[in-house]
């Protein structure tokens, strides 16, 4: 017998080694390959914060500026170093990576949670700290306008460091890069997606590279990372530290993406990237730069391209210029997820959602939402026309997502995992402690730009919540006009509704099984027919991100079963779109009591037009928003998958 430790086969060639070998070789492979991944999609814009914090801290115009000390610059670099290590290390990758919703984060993830596991005693907290999560995702969408236009700026305005006569071009070049970004937003990020990471690995060595040869020539330098340094300048010199704060949290710009992306890469992956190659090389690039500004404090004007040697100032414009087009599709991306997470939990409308990949689950597109941003970005590029300005706007997003998720993360942790109420207490007055701070030292810059991520915040929350609201009203009122579906089913079998039976299969969409569709009693009580096989189905949307095909369908007979009607709910996750004709397929003959002929069945949709009515059901200006927003409503023919040819809709008004 052969010995198959020897890998010799049968013709004297070689083979692979063990099966075991074998997978564990695949494995390896397939897992770098995730940690690549994740370097490229993840990382772009935490991974590009260098090039742009220590010159705010130090920025010269600002209305608190540090003054440029050995003693501040030691402070200043101790404090990102420890902020980083806190927020992004302990918050994020240690604790709330932990909290995930069947796989997925994020902040729409930790609000399901707290949904989940809210008892009744603490239903009221629940509904308010789901409220303030709503109020955290829409702060995201402030940082989905503000990350790409101050990542790219500061990435061109490299080309004043390079070229200063070409400083009055970079408010125009970084127009056009953002217009060509938006523009190819519709293809996709499958096909680019596959250099993200080698082009970040690369960002990453190269700006840790040029840490290195700033603490050859200071290594003095490497006493920052002594936390007495941090906290001696935080309580020492507060006045001067607590507004530094308001620049320091540049550093954990993109927190949030770790999480958020956890989902498509695995907290593994997102946690081996960080350790070993982002943390690192962020800290490095951080204390080449301070022992640069300490070397000569003019340096201040650009530490991050002032510590690349001369010859390789151009190559690492275009690798920044690179490397900040990442970030800004990441969170271009995340806010195409949280809309479609929005939407499916009832705090949006329904909107046109394209899949841009076959092959990977969540790479979408959402025209509307595209459009939005890029006009948004381009506002905000041509109003502040430098990173500087806009950077006292940044940091206001970030601390109130941050915050918030903190928040969350511990009523989930004793809700949910029952973790002892001192463990709980310490760990959230120590984590909510750091994270106020930065929010209140942001406060310091309302009327500088903070002002501008707040009203964002504010505008999509009030959005948000007026839809949800809205949403309700409708529902009960449509339910009142509906009438009971058993009802309606008792009344067809009796005849006491005369209806002519016609051949055919007939799909009504409806909210559930309680009530009848308005199209199928428009159909029956105006046209006096209905088909010989009907299906009522519904779909319900689960508050996790996926169900497994197995527990999609549940199929009900209605009390008859041999009347040709029946109803069928479709369960989904909030990170699916739904596909009604495929979803059909799925059904078992034997449960549908009779040959559906989907091929051939039509399908029929109730449009509800909206009319502001007089009843106090909300204020009069929320009404308005309410009828303004289902205008974007995507249409739901396209968005269900129904064939336009064989889709029939019928209309009716509500009143809110």
């Amino acid at each position: 017998m052969a010995d198959r430790r020897q890998g010799t086969g049968s013709d004297g060639g070689s083979v692979p080694g063990p099966p075991e070998a074998r997978g564990q070789g695949v494995h390896d492979t397939l897992r770098l390959a995730v940690v690549v991944g994740a370097l490229g999609v993840v990382f772009g814009d935490i991974g590009t914060s260098p090039i742009y914090t220590l010159q705010t801290v130090f920025n010269p115009s600002d209305p608190h500026p540090v003054p440029v000390s050995t003693q501040n610059v030691y402070g200043v670099v101790s404090l990102v170093f420890w902020s980083v290590t806190v927020i992004v290390t302990v918050t994020y990758v240690l604790l709330a990576m932990r909290a995930d919703n069947d796989g997925e984060g994020g902040i729409m993830a930790l609000i399901t949670l707290v949904r989940q596991w809210s008892s009744q005693r603490s239903r009221r907290a629940a509904v308010v700290l789901a409220a303030l999560g709503i109020f955290g995702a829409s702060l995201f969408f402030g940082d989905s306008m503000i990350t790409p236009a101050i990542s790219v700026l500061s990435a061109v305005e490299g080309l004043k460091v390079v070229q200063p006569s070409l400083g009055s071009g970079v408010v125009p070049i970084t127009a056009v890069i953002i217009v060509i970004l938006f523009l190819v937003q519709r293809r996709g990020t499958a096909a680019v997606g596959r250099v993200f990471g080698p082009v970040m690995i690369a960002w990453f060595t190269v700006i840790g590279a040029c840490g290195v040869s700033g603490i050859v020539d200071h290594p003095a330098i490497l006493r920052a990372l002594s936390p007495s340094y941090a906290l001696s300048f935080l309580f020492g010199h507060f006045g001067t530290a607590f507004f530094a704060l308001a620049a320091v949290v540049l550093a954990v710009t993109g927190a949030e993406a770790l999480y958020a992306d956890m989902g498509h890469f695995g907290r593994r992956a997102i946690t081996r990237a960080w350790m070993l190659l982002v943390f690192p090389a962020c800290i490095l690039s951080y204390l080449g730069q301070g022992a640069l500004i300490l070397d000569n404090p003019d340096n201040i004007s650009s530490p991050f391209f002032l510590l690349v040697p001369h010859w390789g100032r151009w190559p690492m414009v275009l690798l920044a210029t690179a490397a900040t087009v990442i970030a800004s599709q990441a969170v271009i991306t995340g806010a195409y997820s949280v809309t479609s997470q929005a939407a499916q939990l009832g705090y949006l409308p329904r909107l046109r959602i394209a899949h841009t990949s076959e092959s990977t689950i969540g790479q979408i597109y959402v025209p509307w939402i595209n459009w939005l941003l890029m006009v948004s970005v381009l506002t905000l590029v041509f109003a502040f026309r430098s990173s500087a300005a806009l950077a006292f706007a940044f940091g206001m997003a970030v601390t109130g997502t941050i915050t918030i998720t903190t928040l969350l993360f511990f009523y989930v942790a004793r809700a949910k995992w029952g973790t002892p109420v001192w463990l709980v207490a310490t760990g959230a007055s120590v984590l909510l402690f750091v994270d106020l701070l930065f929010v209140a030292a942001n406060l310091t810059k309302l009327v500088h730009g903070a002002w501008l991520p707040l009203l964002i915040g504010l505008t999509a929350f009030t959005v948000m919540t007026t839809w949800q609201r809205g949403r309700e009203l409708v529902t009960a009122e449509r339910a009142r006009h509906e009438g009971p579906l058993p009802e309606f089913v008792d009344q067809l079998r009796s005849g006491a509704t005369p209806a002519l039976q016609v051949p055919g299969t007939a799909v009504f969409l409806n909210r559930g099984k309680e009530t009848a569709p308005l199209a199928m009693r428009a159909n029956v009580e105006h046209n006096h027919v209905r088909h010989e096989h009907v299906v009522i189905f519904s779909l319900q949307t689960e508050p996790v991100p996926r169900v497994p095909a197995e527990e999609r369908l549940v199929v009900d007979a209605l009390g008859y079963a041999d009347d040709g009607i029946i109803h069928v709910t479709a369960r989904f996750g909030y990170m699916e779109t739904p596909d009604v004709p495929g979803t059909l397929a799925m059904l078992d003959p034997a449960e549908t009591e009779g040959d559906l002929r989907l091929d051939q069945a039509s399908y029929f949709l109730s449009k509800i037009e909206l009319r502001r009515g007089r009843t106090r059901t909300m204020a009069p200006w929320r009404k308005r928003l309410f009828i303004a927003t289902s205008y974007i409503t995507a249409d739901a023919a396209e968005y269900f998958g129904l064939p336009r040819d064989r889709t029939v809709i019928m209309g009716s008004h509500i009143e809110v």
